[in-house]
């Protein structure tokens, strides 16, 4: 997603000769004739249209992604890649391969279903830190999506200073958009107890209890490894929302395996009920409540005398 809407009217400004003043007029015209149901990227994508301007032949920098984009060239440097997963879906079934791209802008999770590019991955084609040419790709929900009409190879080009740390866009909650990556600085307000799951030690996976023992699908019978999952409400004075914390976030947060135990979690519970800071992570709709909730992965004490400051400079 883009990080700076000026960065759009500047690009569109630069191709169109017209001055960025003029951008913003035609943009806030177009979203004013559409009763302001669309976003000031979307409305701008529009007026780049009209004024035929078209970028699809240019490669993209990650910050520079508008949602529903679509035909996006990049070259960038994979930085984390997934194990191949098989799915099976109704009367659907076959593998999907994953990675982060990342460039000296930002990085997203890529997402590969074509049975040729993921190929590439189990063969050890394409791997972490190479550098890679990828064409003709959409984005869907954050996410950097390639299918049969994509095409991806290895590139020369050298990358250098990759951000590799998720950037979290701050806002209140009642502003937060499914698929996103944001911070909000909220309070806790209600902090369910903790539930236990068990996981395969090599790959992650839930495990599953059968006669012969613990078995993992890619592993088969294993000794898992105890994981837990807390859930939390916060409230920002715009709206509420369900945080889920998984083992890392659990430990960012100050809590370990003793303090989640029942005969000590009331009280740490009792500690940290109020506890305003600020949450960063991604937003996902949950399918079995149908509800809005942030997979947490960050925890950031409120710093009072940084925050007196930019009060002050405002």
């Amino acid at each position: 997603m883009i990080h700076d809407y000026s960065m759009l009217t500047e690009k569109i400004s630069k191709a169109s000769g017209k001055s960025v003043d003029e951008i913003n007029r035609l943009v806030e015209a177009k979203r004013a004739k559409l009763s302001g149901l669309i976003s000031r990227e979307g409305a701008a994508q529009i007026v780049s249209s009209e004024l035929g301007i078209n970028f699809e032949k240019e490669k993209c920098k990650i910050n520079e992604f508008l949602p529903g984009m679509r035909k996006i060239n990049i070259v960038a440097k994979i930085i984390k890649m997934f194990p191949v997963r098989e799915y099976k879906k109704e009367d659907r079934e076959g593998k999907i391969g994953s990675f982060v791209l990342a460039d000296d802008t930002g990085n997203i999770r890529t997402v590969l279903w074509d049975a040729n590019h993921i190929e590439l991955i189990e063969k050890n084609e394409i791997k972490e830190e190479d550098v890679i040419e990828i064409t003709n790709a959409n984005l869907r929900n954050n996410e950097l999506h390639l299918t049969g009409f994509s095409d991806i190879k290895k590139s020369n080009e050298i990358i250098e200073n990759v951000k590799t740390e998720t950037e979290f866009s701050e806002k209140k909650i009642s502003e937060l958009s499914i698929g996103g990556a944001f911070r909000v600085r909220a309070v806790i307000v209600q902090l369910f107890e903790p539930r236990f799951f068990e996981v395969c030690p090599g790959c992650g996976k839930k495990v599953i209890n059968e006669v012969e023992g613990t078995k993992c699908l890619t592993h088969g019978v294993v000794a898992p490894v105890k994981k837990a999952v807390l859930s939390l409400v916060l409230d920002d004075g715009t709206e509420s929302l369900r945080g889920v914390l998984f083992s890392e976030a659990i430990e960012k947060f100050g809590l370990n395996e003793q303090d989640l135990e029942p005969e000590n979690f009331l009280k740490k519970r009792e500690e940290l009920l109020g506890k305003e800071a600020f949450f960063s992570g991604n937003i996902r709709q949950n399918k079995m409540f149908n509800n809005t909730e942030m997979l947490v992965q960050e925890i950031k004490e409120l710093d009072i005398d940084k925050l007196i400051e930019t009060l002050e400079s405002k």
